[in-house]
């Protein structure tokens, strides 16, 4: 009888578990503004469950994931270091923050958990997530995750990989522009003015004044991500010499943080409208960083590299309005520059590093070939407009020589893309792989050390290990 009853009152008890635990699953699922934590249990239902939701798939040794989450750092000293380890900001791009530890005066600001609670109040809530890609490997090999921290947004369901700004404040203006209108339409000049703050500086900024939103939908739906469209339907003639336009209609392309821009007068047919987007993507000069790297990778256009040794000094940047000229008169390349002194790795795949002459150009096809103009390796002091003229001249004409980049330097790419300690990791296990093997070859003359009763006792033990015979159902390591 007893035992009846209990099995009724568990019956009765079942449905009311499950459904608390399913509330309590919902619950945890939630945009609640807080970072959730996402496991195989419940990912594929978070990304169901949300049309915008930001996953960070992180590995808890990263030093770089501690910097945008840093709440999972250890309390030791080393990880302390390591998650305060500063990092270079190229010029044109925000710093990022970093946080204020009491033991090593350094500041590392939550970032992911600062901007979870403002994009979850949107109107069109963006959830920020994480995953322990270290620990839920399968996830990592479904979405191909090679690197830490990897950012990747899933817009209803479909993940697209994240390459924008990681400081809050940034972050937060850089997602919106996945929730907001594929082209903005402005009927006021203080609406011109009120897109174009909320727009911010990262993306560039393409305005159609006196153009209908059809004309540039598809081209608006394609370049997404990449960029801010509006159109503007009534404007004064004070907007008009703003933006420095004197008919209509126009599309003008803007870059806030380079304070640069451009207008297209027409035609407007869908291929010359989409080369005038494609080629102002980008600024007529773009300093080339691991960020503009990754923005880089879908243009098709060689790339102009300029190394110099230090990006910074005052001959660099008279050199860099030099290269502005003549990228405006080349828009079919990128032009781009880098410091050695700012990325001495990077610099390093091209031959290029302190002991060589710089200034130096290359024409790069953003793989693994460059090129070298004969005659114009190096740009001197005298006379740069020229010498920049009879680079470019030399390579349309074919007078190149085809190199690859290498060099000791990719260890630095490997770096930055797995962290330090999985190198040490991998030296580790071939560290030990070797050892094993030299321990088999010495296993004929054994090494004996200790008494004379001990190395008796060894060489009992290795008898008999030798004498045991083998069987089919053995395991063998």
């Amino acid at each position: 009888m007893t035992n009846r009853l209990l099995t009724m009152f568990l019956c009765l008890l079942m449905p009311a578990i499950w459904l608390s635990s399913s509330a309590s699953a919902e619950q945890s699922l939630s945009a609640n503004g807080k970072v959730l934590e996402l496991d195989e249990s419940n990912f594929d239902s978070a990304i169901s469950s949300f049309d915008f939701i930001l996953v960070d798939f992180y590995a808890p040794w990263c030093g770089h994931c501690k910097r945008l989450s840093p709440q999972a750092c250890e309390k030791e000293f080393w990880d302390l270091l390591f998650c305060g380890r500063p990092t270079y900001t190229p010029p044109g791009t925000e710093a990022h923050d970093i946080t204020q530890n009491p033991i090593l005066g350094i500041t590392v600001v939550l970032e992911l958990d600062e901007a979870a609670p403002i994009l979850a109040s949107l109107k069109e809530p963006i959830v920020i997530a994480k995953v322990n890609a270290d620990k839920f490997t399968r996830l990592a090999r479904k979405y191909d995750i090679d690197g830490y921290p990897t950012l990747k947004i899933f817009m209803h369901g479909v993940p697209v990989e994240y390459n924008g700004p990681r400081k809050a404040d940034l972050l937060v203006r850089y997602l919106k522009k996945f929730v907001a209108p594929n082209v903005s339409v402005l009927d006021s000049d203080s609406a011109i003015s009120d897109f174009v703050e909320a727009a911010g500086t990262y993306f560039p900024i393409y305005i159609g004044f006196g153009l209908d939103e059809l004309v540039i939908s598809k081209l608006s739906v394609k370049y997404k991500k990449k960029a801010w469209f509006s159109v503007a339907k009534d404007f004064s003639e004070d907007v008009m010499v703003s933006y420095d336009f004197d008919k209509v209609p126009s599309l003008v392309a803007l870059h806030p943080s380079y304070n640069e821009q451009s207008i297209f007068y027409g035609p407007f047919e869908e291929e010359f409208l989409e080369d005038f987007v494609k080629q102002n993507l980008f600024p007529l000069v773009i300093p080339i960083n691991q960020d503009t790297l990754k923005s880089l990778k879908d243009d098709e256009r060689k790339i102009v590299l300029t190394i110099f040794e230090d990006e910074m000094e005052e001959n660099s940047k008279k050199m860099i309005k030099l290269l502005k000229a003549a990228a405006s008169a080349n828009r079919d390349l990128v032009f781009g520059y880098v410091g050695v002194k700012q990325w001495e790795d990077f610099a390093d795949t091209f031959g290029a590093n302190k002991k060589t002459t710089l200034p130096k150009m290359v024409i790069w096809d953003g793989d693994e070939e460059y090129f070298t103009v004969l005659g114009s390796e190096w740009i001197g002091e005298d006379d740069q407009a020229t010498q920049i003229s009879r680079f470019l001249e030399g390579y349309r004409e074919g007078k190149t020589t085809k190199e690859r980049i290498g060099g000791p330097s990719f260890l630095g790419f490997i770096n930055s893309l797995i962290g330090i300690r999985t190198v040490y990791m991998l030296v580790f296990a071939v560290a030990v792989v070797m050892l094993i093997q030299t321990i088999n070859k010495g296993d004929n003359e054994p090494l004996r050390v200790g008494t004379g009763d001990q190395v008796d006792h060894a060489s009992s033990s290795i008898s008999k290990a030798e004498s045991k015979e083998y069987r089919s159902g053995d395991k063998e390591d």
